[in-house]
């Protein structure tokens, strides 16, 4: 099959991962065709981004794909058909977010561009199309635009082929001109909370890792290949984390040797898939460890489960049957028990437990106050700031307020 059938292919196997649109620009970066519904619009924002101009630079020079950053967290692949060094095709995939990207951060990125000739209509529309366009993984959309390469050149490449042009910063504005817009703030309160529940040997740490991962990519470094700066992210992600689990209880000994280990496993990586799951379980390792050495040994058996129990499920309706049923005890006998070693009824630790989790998630996230009571199981908005305020001695909205 020629280049067009392989595209026509191409077009059809990404629906089933999810809408992204296909864009076909000539030699000169002129439009030929694409299957966006709102063409004109995104087609404008490529442009105005300087998406277009970065991409042409790049392929006059460059015969690798390359993913495109812009200010406001849109991102586009691209990659090229070339003869005799020629530029005679450039096929582009997106726009599309690596995450469930903030209107505030949208309405930053536009603020970039006042200076420019804007209609207030292009604007409103561009805003109300931002619902289309789809939010996909990095390994997953890099791994298509390698695809594409594939369907346009007949060529096989490496994820570290790859190659990342971060957005640069509009003119008359100041910041650092690598990777997408970052809310620093943001990035701040997660990296915060993801360390805390190291501290805290927090194993249901899942939300706050999936949170941060959401906001930062890691590092942002200028240049360098892919593979190299996953690496650098991960070895200071080691480094902090490491710190944290000391901070926890963890013994330097122990959380120096572990830490280099990991380190070590980062740099022998050769793919950015394997540096992800070094991440992850570098970050499981640690939990775990200061978990086991914070549990408490005046605790039992039985009663260290029911406090691991409430803690790793803080958004269930949990009864004193169900942790009698879970330690194997009758429901008397555990609701005492739990007393005499914790200094705390059942229903009260649950309530504290809640609390806890509220607080990581108003550090660390935009949920509405009305989003967290329901996700940690409280009937009503009011009801969950009622025993907020009395746990913490102040509303929700005061210690997000206070926090940020």
């Amino acid at each position: 099959m020629d280049a067009l059938q392989n595209l026509e292919l191409f077009r059809e196997l990404i629906r089933c991962g999810g809408e992204i649109c296909l864009w076909q620009y000539d030699g000169e970066g002129n439009l030929l065709s694409s299957n966006c519904p709102e063409e004109a619009i995104f087609d404008t924002a490529f442009s105005l981004s300087g998406s277009r101009t970065r991409m042409l630079a790049y392929a006059a020079a460059q015969n690798a794909p390359v993913l495109l950053g812009t200010e406001m967290g849109l991102i586009w692949g691209a990659a090229f058909e070339k003869r005799e060094d020629k530029l005679v095709r450039a096929c582009v995939l997106g726009p599309v977010f690596f995450s469930d990207t903030a209107v505030r951060q949208i309405r930053d990125g536009m603020a970039l561009y006042q200076d420019r000739e804007i209609s207030i209509a292009w604007k409103s529309r561009f805003m109300q199309s931002l619902d289309q366009v789809p939010v996909s993984q990095h390994v997953v959309f890099s791994r298509y635009i390698l695809m594409l390469h594939y369907c346009l050149m007949g060529r096989h490449l490496q994820s570290n082929d790859l190659c990342v042009l971060n957005v640069l910063p509009a003119k008359g504005t100041a910041g650092p001109s690598s990777g997408p817009y970052r809310d620093r703030h943001m990035i701040w309160n997660a990296e915060r909370a993801m360390l805390q529940m190291v501290r805290n040997g927090d194993l249901n740490y899942k939300t706050a890792f999936h949170n941060s991962s959401l906001i930062s990519d890691g590092v942002p470094l200028r240049g360098g290949a892919p593979l190299r700066q996953a690496k650098n992210s991960v070895i200071v992600f080691c480094s902090i984390v490491c710190r944290a689990a000391i901070e926890g209880g963890l013994s330097p000994e122990e959380a120096y040797s572990l830490g280099d280990a990991y380190i070590q496993n980062a740099e022998n990586a050769r793919t950015i898939d394997e540096i992800t799951a070094i991440s992850i379980m570098m970050y499981d390792d640690f939990i775990r460890r200061v978990h086991r050495c914070r549990s408490n040994p005046a605790r039992s058996e039985a009663v260290q489960k029911c406090c691991d129990y409430i803690e790793m499920n803080p958004g269930e309706k949990i009864r004193a049957s169900d942790l009698a049923s879970l330690a194997g005890y009758s429901e008397y006998y555990i609701t005492r028990k739990f007393k005499e070693e914790t200094g705390f009824f059942i229903n009260d630790y649950i309530k504290f437990a809640r609390v806890e989790r509220a607080k990581l998630l108003l550090q660390s996230t935009d949920l509405s106050i009305l989003e967290i009571a329901g996700q940690l199981g409280f009937a009503t908005r009011s009801y969950f700031s009622q025993i907020f305020r009395e746990v913490t001695g102040m509303t929700p909205t005061v210690f997000r307020e206070r926090e940020r």
